[in-house]
């Protein structure tokens, strides 16, 4: 987030959650220490308040064409639930070891997790609750700044509960947002003795054979190499391409050349966008690593990192060389402003994922971005109350 956004939401209300999970403070420790204490201080005020019965909750979001139901509760961690959730994205331990230490000193999930699994056809199990919950009102609603409506209530009825559970039992779960956090569930419990509030995760559960995800492509801004430079350094590599038109076009072009003739890509950063797709087999051949599933050695994100980051760019992956940015047109105006070169990609299917993760195998870094996303502050976890 923006540090001028963040300023704007720790105005607009002094109970704004970003004074929980992203606290202001000159160092880790003060920023973690000054979360543990609002939290204790909103629980004493009753801002937050624990719910009188332990619950299950339905939670909906609507809008911008998307309409979404999932099952938000804490997922049991234990090593007999191994292989049940499935990550498909590395992690960097310096994040695990910030995130870790901010659920220590909270004593709390700040936010859930997004899951993913695919239930079956029919009306009964936990979408037969879920639709049933959601013709009755809401324990709360309310709309945020992007315009999506959200709606939350509670399942608290024991015949609900054992329905949800006999249910999602035979599922296996896809993390489609929060594989840092999943670490951190798992590192923190692996602390505690057995038997514990430890041994449990916020997590919101979507069956997306009803309610698909978002699936996005998180795009690359490569700040220290002139679009000029790059275009130069392919050669014979990819087929290139200058586009005529506006950015959208550019982004169907690209869509149409996905998959075609291999990998496809935008560059951009000139004021204009570039194509480059049907890649050279025989270098692909050299520079793509072969202890992996075809699935993965076809991936946008695995060509882009093992052939034009790494053997045509010389680019580090590191913050200072390589920037992750979810929206385009911001992708390319900081290329256009900064000298640099953005590359657009196409986003991958959830399917592929999917099949991936379900080998063990994963993915390049902020390969996916799956949403929409839970918002944050509507359901939290105190493991002191457990």
């Amino acid at each position: 987030m923006r540090p001028d956004g963040l300023r704007h939401l720790e105005t607009a209300d002094p109970h704004n959650i970003v004074r929980l999970i992203l606290p202001q403070a000159a160092t880790a420790a003060d920023r973690h220490r000054q979360a543990a204490q609002t939290l204790r201080l909103w629980q004493d005020e009753r801002i937050l308040a624990a719910d009188p019965e332990p619950a299950l909750y339905v939670y909906e979001q609507r809008g911008d064409g998307i309409l979404q139901r999932g099952l938000i509760g804490a997922l049991r961690l234990s090593p007999r639930e191994e292989g049940v959730v499935l990550p498909h994205e590395d992690v960097m331990p310096h994040i695990i070891e910030d995130r870790a230490a901010l659920m220590r000193g909270t004593g709390a999930n700040l936010e859930p997790l997004l899951f993913s699994y695919r239930g079956d056809d029919s009306d009964g199990g936990a979408a037969g609750v879920i639709d049933r919950v959601t013709r009755s009102a809401p324990l709360l609603s309310t709309t945020t700044d992007d315009g999506y409506a959200h709606r939350l209530w509670s399942v608290t009825d024991p015949a609900e509960l054992s329905t949800i559970g006999a249910d999602l039992s035979r599922q296996q779960a896809l993390i489609a947002d929060g594989h840092h956090r999943w670490a951190t569930y798992l590192r923190l419990r692996a602390e505690q003795p057995a038997d514990s509030p430890w041994d449990f995760g916020l997590v919101l559960l979507v069956d997306t054979a009803r309610y698909p995800l978002r699936v996005r492509a998180i795009h690359r801004l490569l700040h220290r190499l002139p679009i000029a430079e790059a275009l130069a350094a392919v050669g014979g590599a990819f087929r290139v391409r200058t586009l005529e038109g506006s950015l959208p076009e550019a982004l169907d072009t690209l869509a149409e050349a996905t998959g075609k003739d291999g990998n496809a890509f935008v560059l951009a950063g000139d004021g204009r966008f570039h194509l480059l797709d049907s890649p050279d087999p025989a270098l692909l051949a050299r520079t793509v690593p072969t202890d992996r599933p075809e699935a993965w050695r076809t991936l946008d994100a695995t060509v882009l990192h093992s052939v034009l980051l790494e053997h045509i760019w010389h680019v580090p992956d590191d913050p200072e060389h390589i920037g992750y940015i979810h929206e385009t047109a911001a992708a390319v105006k900081q290329a256009e402003r900064h000298g640099g070169t953005a590359v657009l990609m196409h986003p991958v299917c959830e399917d592929v994922v999917r099949e991936l993760a379900e080998q063990g195998v994963t993915m390049p870094r902020k390969s996916t971005s799956f949403g929409p996303k839970p918002a944050t502050g509507l359901v939290l976890r105190s493991l002191a109350l457990n």
